[in-house]
């Protein structure tokens, strides 16, 4: 009882740090969720009129969905290329070969940039006028006109998501890695002795190897993209035409538009109900591999 009391008292300021910085204002969220009022002062919005207004009018709303959808395509479309690209990258720095620890730094950057450092660049890349995208699809005569590809409704989601796989794949790179170098190396030489092919060997022994760390990764990744505000807002704002208006953004602009903030606070409230459907759904693979 004394080392359990003991690991619970060097356990406390970290335990206090969690409730302060994330129970306190998930807390204060949820409040303001169920206040029926239009303005910005949120400190005397809880003593207002309480009710379920707010949740009636997001639920009820069909721009609400459309924010859902335009989430969850955002979120694949994200991690699947970013996962597969890590991999990929993973599989490479792994090997021997010349300059690789340099390769190996030079990899992690996009991680380390700013979002909105890295939203300018992409801007300047897909700029329909000078841009370095438009100029080669000209050159090699694949498309003779200036697309705007942050501007137009149909390409608008695909350029947001660009940026967000070229900053997001190290994060899977890295981890992947960590994973690859675990594995022993004579389980390589007995898989190649066995006469087992390059495919056989990755789903026989790569894969198993790294399947924990890949699927924690996933889903990291995954609540990180849910979230995701300054490459989108920095791009397109939630447009054109609400084409990348995340469930993020719409909670941005009821705030700090329209100073919907009990509206605003119901989509976090939703967005916080998205991202706990994630993690029940990764409870059962999460189980098999680490518990």
């Amino acid at each position: 009882m004394n080392d359990r009391a003991f690991a619970f008292a060097l356990l406390t300021p970290a335990i206090l740090c969690v409730v302060g910085l994330v129970g306190w204002p998930m807390v204060q969220i949820v409040t303001l969720s169920f206040a029926e009022s239009k303005g910005l002062a949120a400190i005397s919005m809880p003593i207002r009129a309480w009710g379920l207004n707010n949740y009636i009018s997001v639920l009820s709303d069909p721009e609400t969905w459309d924010s859902v959808v335009t989430t969850i395509l955002y979120v694949v479309g994200t991690i699947v290329p970013s996962f597969l690209i890590g991999l990929g990258v993973a599989l490479l720095l792994n090997r021997q070969f010349p300059l690789r620890r340099a390769l190996r730094c030079l990899a992690l950057l996009p991680w380390a940039a700013p979002g909105v450092l890295v939203s300018v660049v992409f801007l300047w890349l897909f700029d329909p006028s000078y841009g370095v995208v438009n100029y080669l699809l000209r050159a090699t005569s694949v498309s003779n006109a200036d697309v705007g590809w942050f501007t137009n409704e149909d390409t608008a989601l695909f350029a947001v998501i660009l940026p967000s796989i070229w900053k997001s794949f190290p994060f899977f790179a890295l981890t992947i890695l960590g994973a690859l170098q675990t594995i022993p190396e004579d389980l390589y030489e007995a898989a190649h002795t066995d006469g087992a092919n390059s495919l056989q060997r990755f789903f026989n022994v790569t894969w198993p190897g790294i399947r924990g760390p890949a699927v924690l990764a996933i889903i990291l990744n995954a609540l990180w993209a849910l979230r995701e505000f300054d490459i989108i807002f920095a791009t397109t704002g939630g447009g054109p035409a609400r084409a990348t208006e995340t469930l993020g953004i719409r909670a941005y602009i009821e705030a700090f538009s329209y100073f919907e903030i009990g509206r605003a606070s119901a989509i976090g409230v939703l967005t916080i109900a998205l991202a706990a459907l994630m993690i029940i759904l990764a409870r059962k693979p999460l189980q098999k591999e680490f518990f």
